[in-house]
């Protein structure tokens, strides 16, 4: 077997698979799914601005923030049981792909939601995303197996930067198709949803870099008769949460983490829908901004990486989210035109890609060797695009009062109440219960 960090090749095909996904995570997520889907969910309500799936009343504004609510409680569900499945199997590379692919199908699904089509619309997004956080579980799971503990920030932030580089790229290619969709005959809906089904193609081609470049580490556990890796998965899971009261200061770090990068996640999702509703911002520009976020945000990642080696990686992360505590209260007090969100989203791409790449080297220290995806599945219940809590207090806050600012502003509570609990994790103490070395500095 490799040791873990002396594998250049294989990291190199490791972070590919942050170029792959990012396309969805950005061009999906973040830029075009949350307006489009509005637009279509408001050309099916009612003359209230309200829609009936399976006869629930919704504000059509809600329903895309719900959707996102909705596909994280089916992860909540469905990773912890895959994360123990994948490391009992060992075949982490083969859950990696399908998951990928069957995220990617539902995405190229998108290009066919239009008219009053909210109700599939709303579907297919939940396979995608609920796919997408499945296969990120795999993807965090080979980060202990490609580096060692002392190379854990710099490979974890060279993955989102170059995450932000292939997002970016795809971006800039869709906005040019957006801008000139008249000239090629082409309304805006269309050109949308182009877009949407270029994130699934994008995804599937450069998933197969880390198809090919990565490698099951272990032999796959003999089952035993009438057993399945599905019962199997369940069992470890319920031994695995008895055993969570050893790892105390692991716990407090996740449910801390839970907390503050649902409030990102949040954010990173429906930031569009707020320019687009409560400032009046055209998708062009919106698309732009979101565009820029993703090339400053490649810069961030290595700042960040720098400010940990100088400060510890615990106290980059506490920095990072004062700064992102700032930026949902300028929305809610000051925000009003297009160059504040530009300024705005510049900020926030410098603490962005740190604030989340370091998290996950840091949690990749704290967790027992043998059990890496079964405690990533946990930890990904509030990675990109799968925050469930964030989009649930926005749709609720929007809904009762009316007003985006004060939904806005409600995120603050995710990052204050984060924050307040990592300032209690200790560590070093967390690494030594886990049974792993601590680095020099974490």
């Amino acid at each position: 077997m490799t040791a873990p960090g002396s594998n250049r090749a294989e990291q190199v095909s490791w972070y590919f698979y942050d170029w792959a996904n990012s396309a969805f995570a950005t061009t999906v997520v973040t830029v075009f799914l949350g307006p489009w889907l509005t637009t279509v969910t408001k050309a099916a309500a009612d003359a209230d601005g309200f829609v009936h799936p399976l006869g629930i009343k919704i504000h059509a504004g809600s329903f895309f923030p719900y959707v996102v609510s909705l596909s994280v409680l089916a992860q909540v569900v469905v990773l912890p049981v895959l994360g123990a499945v994948a490391d009992y199997s060992q075949g982490k590379k083969q859950l990696l792909g399908l998951f990928a692919y069957l995220g990617a199908g539902a995405t190229l699904g998108l290009y066919f939601v239009e008219g009053t089509r909210y109700l599939p619309g709303g579907v297919l997004f939940l396979v995608a995303n609920l796919s997408f956080g499945a296969s990120v579980v795999v993807y965090n799971a080979f980060l202990p197996d490609i580096a060692s503990a002392d190379r854990r920030n710099v490979v974890s932030s060279y993955g989102w930067a170059l995450g932000y580089l292939g997002g970016g790229l795809l971006l800039a290619l869709n906005l040019a198709l957006f801008s000139q969709a008249a000239s090629l005959g082409l309304s805006v809906g269309h050109a949308v949803r182009i877009n949407l089904a270029s994130a699934g193609v994008w995804w599937a081609v450069f998933t197969l870099v880390p198809l090919f470049g990565l490698r099951n580490r272990q032999r796959a556990q003999q089952l035993r008769g009438g057993a399945s890796y599905l019962t199997v998965g369940f069992r470890q899971l319920r031994r695995t949460l008895g055993r969570v009261r050893l790892y105390p200061q692991t716990v407090l770090f996740l449910v801390a983490y839970l907390l503050y990068n649902d409030g990102i996640q949040t954010v990173i999702a429906l930031a569009s829908q707020f320019g687009q509703e409560e400032l009046g911002l055209p998708v062009s520009t919106l698309t732009l901004i979101i565009l820029m976020v993703q090339f400053v945000a490649f810069f961030g990642a290595v700042v960040f990486n720098w400010v940990a080696a100088a400060l510890g990686t615990k106290r980059a992360i506490i920095t990072s989210l004062v700064i992102w505590t700032g930026t949902v209260t300028y929305a809610y007090g000051w925000l009003r035109t297009a160059g504040q969100f530009f300024v705005l989203g510049a900020v926030i791409a410098i603490v962005l890609g740190g604030s989340q790449a370091l998290s996950r080297a840091l949690y990749s220290l704290m967790i027992p060797k043998g059990q890496e995806a079964e405690y990533f599945s946990l930890y990904e219940v509030s990675e990109r695009g799968t925050s469930w809590l964030g989009p649930l207090l926005f749709g609720l806050a929007l809904q009762f009062t009316g007003s985006y600012r004060i939904a806005i502003l409600s995120l603050s509570v995710f990052f204050m109440l984060g924050l307040g609990l990592l300032t209690f994790v200790d560590v070093r103490r967390a690494v030594i219960e886990a049974g792993n070395e601590p680095p020099p500095r974490m």
